[in-house]
């Protein structure tokens, strides 16, 4: 059974910094591409960023880019998303997702077949 397991949210400054883990079980996650999504209050879940299952592809939506970054490490079966320059928009829960086998579009919700339970990241204006 796949397990995910986020952790490193908390309560940021405006401008601050903050680096989310997710620690994955019960998958072979070298050969995994992983991602990250969130999920603002009262909004939909959104995409934020993917690797590739060996870490040289990485991906943040547009708006993203320049203040997150995805990256993995693969000996630990863990995968991060750094986040600098946190705004108060950028108050979500934040989620990480294995992709399924096959692939799918990235930013698909339905790409992805396991989910972690989200950590809360606030950030106070």
């Amino acid at each position: 059974q796949v397990h995910l397991a986020e952790s490193g949210g908390g309560l940021v400054q405006t401008g601050g910094s903050r680096k989310l883990s997710c620690v994955a079980s019960g998958l072979t996650f070298s050969r995994t591409p992983m991602a990250w999504f969130r999920q603002a209050p009262g909004k939909d879940r959104e995409f934020v960023c993917r690797i590739s299952w060996g870490g040289l592809e990485t991906y943040c939506v547009n708006s993203l880019e320049g203040r997150f970054a995805i990256s993995r490490d693969n000996a630990k079966n863990t995968v991060f998303l750094q986040m600098d320059k946190l705004q108060p928009q950028d108050t979500a829960v934040y989620f990480c997702a294995a992709e399924k086998a096959g692939g799918g579009a990235m930013r698909s919700i339905a790409t992805y077949d396991s989910w972690g339970q989200g950590t809360q990241v606030t950030v106070s204006s």
